[in-house]
């Protein structure tokens, strides 16, 4: 009892903590990571305790950890929250979005000073060659390749309305991450990509940003998205945002991701530099980026993750495995269960949790992984009992051993190899799986993958890719050991 009441103290102060820690969010592109360091920063200075989860996804995404209290606030753009949260098709002001946010409990403040619209570019050398300047001139060349970013593609305020608002008769573009685009188009496997205004690369690539002439796009005011009671609870992080009021303009933005997406400066010391107290950047090696000051706290998540769920995995597969070894008419439709999970694309299975559970990053991404560990482990459990010799569970029996002692002292002794098998491929393969947990704030390596592909950045990539797949090496080298302890105790 008294383990108990200590166990609830504990939660007690944990949740009382939490409600302490201002939580903030960002989208996975550059513009978003380095605003949302600003936030972080100005709220750390501030005196401000600060939980700053970068890279979280994509509007809907952040808008679910909103309305959840997964987080408090991120930096959000004035057209993105009418067409997408609001689902307005008329271009409303700040008073506007404030007056249908307040249903949800949101609130949208604090203009940081510049637009960030949607445009279309081409390649400056092939917009002159074909004379086309606006994107009414696109539907005279149905030939050409589109190239959009994923969101953009499934947005009301991307290809599908731009699509009837032009008539353009190109079949579905191809999907493309949009740090990746501008290499895409450079290299001339597509033709047409989506662009932000305020993106460092339009100068460099020498793209031309075709006139919105049909003026389809919103007016994309930056600003910070929050609950309506983060003010309220946060008054000090509060009154430091109200001062980057009107501070970033437009050339400043372009500038600042220009620091990040080409001069390959961290997103943490571009927003220093910002505020004022700059720090020495972080050598660019390779060995320097594996082995930051965020390494530790990586491995522990991903390892928390791998191990978290597999464990579940184990607990659940392992007694799945005996029924369906153990009932004959259950063994096609356990097996076929466990196996259909597997069809299911990680960041779709991802995506569907998140309302389910009404929460994002650490508890949907261990649920999924669970999902996927339970295969290889229900599987190698059937098919180890399956292995065990009928002639020594029938001499069991006639010397009068209940069934629970013949199958615990003789069949899952005689199955372990067969099921620590299963064990070790399923931790194998959630090491490489849980790097997509990334994609909706539960960290991990996956981390420095999603950001390395914002930036287009191959260090970085490298640096998350190159961890993740020692620490399957790793994981694989124990579970041999293991396997090969439990043998010699045979």
């Amino acid at each position: 009892m008294r383990r108990l009441l200590l166990l609830a103290l504990a939660l007690l102060a944990a949740a009382a903590h939490a409600d302490h820690v201002l939580r903030i969010g960002s989208k996975r592109f550059t513009e978003s990571y380095v605003l949302g360091q600003i936030l972080a920063q100005s709220a750390r200075a501030a005196g401000v305790t600060v939980r700053y989860d970068p890279g979280m996804g994509n509007t809907g995404i952040l808008y679910q950890a909103l309305r959840t209290g997964a987080i408090d606030v991120y930096p959000e753009y004035t057209g993105t929250i009418a067409r997408e949260i609001l689902k307005s098709d008329a271009n409303l002001d700040l008073a506007a979005l404030n007056r249908g946010l307040a249903a949800l409990g949101l609130q949208a403040g604090d203009p940081l000073g510049f637009d960030d619209t949607y445009a279309l570019g081409m390649r400056r050398s092939e917009a002159a060659r074909l004379g086309i300047r606006s994107i009414s001139d696109l539907a005279a060349h149905p030939g050409l390749r589109f190239g959009f970013s994923h969101e953009f593609l499934g947005r009301s305020d991307g290809w599908p309305g731009l699509k009837r608002a032009y008539a353009l008769p190109q079949p579905t573009p191809r999907g493309l991450d949009h740090g990746l685009a501008y290499d895409a188009l450079r290299s001339g496997e597509v033709d047409v990509i989506d662009l932000y205004s305020t993106d460092a690369k339009i100068a460099r690539d020498h793209i031309a940003v075709l006139a919105d002439d049909r003026h389809f796009f919103p007016v994309y005011a930056a600003v910070l998205l929050y609950r309506s009671d983060a003010p309220r609870r946060f008054p000090a992080a509060f009154a430091a945002f109200a001062r980057l009021r009107g501070t970033i303009d437009a050339p400043r933005m372009v500038a600042l991701n220009a620091r990040a997406e080409l001069d390959h400066v961290p997103f943490a010391t571009v927003a220093a530099e910002f505020l004022g107290h700059p720090t020495a950047a972080p050598r660019r090696g390779l060995w320097a980026a594996l082995f930051a000051p965020d390494f530790g706290r990586l491995l522990a998540e991903h390892l928390g993750l791998v191990f978290g769920s597999l464990a579940a995995a184990v607990l659940v597969g392992v007694p799945l495995g005996v029924l369906a070894g153990k009932v004959a008419r259950l063994a096609q439709p356990v097996l076929a269960l466990t196996g259909l999970v597997q069809t299911i694309p990680s960041l779709a299975l991802l995506a569907f949790l998140i309302p389910l559970t009404g929460t994002i990053g650490l508890w949907p991404a261990l649920i999924a992984l669970f999902l996927y560990a339970l295969l290889p482990i229900v599987r190698n459990t059937h098919a180890g009992l399956a292995q065990v010799p009928a002639g020594l569970v029938q001499a069991a029996r006639a010397l009068g051993l209940r069934p629970a002692t013949i199958l615990a002292r003789i069949e899952l002794p005689l199955a372990a190899p067969t099921i620590l098998a299963g064990v070790k491929t399923s931790a194998v393969i959630n090491v490489g799986t849980a790097t997509i947990a990334a994609f909706i704030g539960a960290g991990g390596f996956g981390e420095r993958i999603v950001q390395g592909l914002a930036l287009n950045d191959n260090t970085m990539l490298l640096a998350g890719a190159l961890p993740a797949a020692a620490l399957a090496l790793a994981v694989h080298v124990l579970f041999e050991l293991i396997e090969r302890a439990v043998a010699r105790g045979h």
